[in-house]
């Protein structure tokens, strides 16, 4: 899934992804992708990764203190009753670069529900907090975040869900005319598509380090 960049407010960028769904055969031989009222879990681009300097005004690479990833993102729904309700799992990995004490490292992390492509409809900061043993360079911590979405939201109208799924034979006109080049129907796919973000609650200083490095 790749997810392209989008500013947001002075903290981070968050991104759209790239729909795929299920592609079945109907009877007359048409094509048909499978959508979901569920919304689509992702890690915005530059914000799956984030580095501690110490000191914290270095960007010296001798100078960095932690490094920590997010993967394993995995996202399950339930779509009963009038909420979709997403919920992700994530895996946090970290390395310090001294195997020294015991030590404790509390990162900040993003929720977010956003609404075609660009709409913040809510978002939470959570935090996860990765023990280091003693002697070790490694760390490691698993995460969960949850959003609600209303199902009357997240359902394209009725009449846009005919136009996308009226039957089209080959040789007649219509056929040939995408029905997503029509922008009314853009906007209402658009506006009616979720997707369940996660990522680290990172400065700007910190996702131009992504960017760069």
């Amino acid at each position: 899934m790749k997810l392209r960049l989008a500013v947001l407010s002075a903290l981070i960028l968050l991104s759209a992804c790239r729909h795929t769904g299920e592609v079945t055969n109907d009877n007359g031989g048409g094509v048909y992708a499978v959508r979901s009222d569920c919304p689509i879990a992702g890690i915005p681009t530059g914000t799956g990764d984030i580095t501690l300097f110490n000191p914290g005004d270095s960007r010296d690479a001798n100078a960095i203190d932690v490094t920590a990833a997010i993967s394993q993102l995995r996202s399950t729904c339930q779509d009963a009753g009038n909420d979709v309700i997403s919920t992700v799992t994530f895996t946090v990995t970290a390395l310090r670069r001294d195997a020294g004490p015991a030590r404790q490292v509390v990162l900040p992390y993003f929720d977010v529900a956003l609404r075609g492509g660009t709409n913040i409809e809510a978002k939470q900061v959570g935090a996860v907090g990765l023990n280091f043993p003693a002697g070790s360079q490694h760390a490691m911590t698993r995460a969960q975040a949850t959003i609600r979405v209303n199902r009357g939201a997240a359902t394209l109208p009725a009449n846009v869900r005919a136009i996308l799924t009226r039957p089209r034979k080959a040789g007649r006109a219509d056929a040939a005319v995408d029905p997503m080049s029509d922008p009314a129907v853009q906007r209402a796919v658009a506006n009616s598509t979720f997707e369940h973000l996660v990522g680290f609650q990172i400065t700007q200083d910190q996702l131009k380090y992504n960017a760069t490095r």
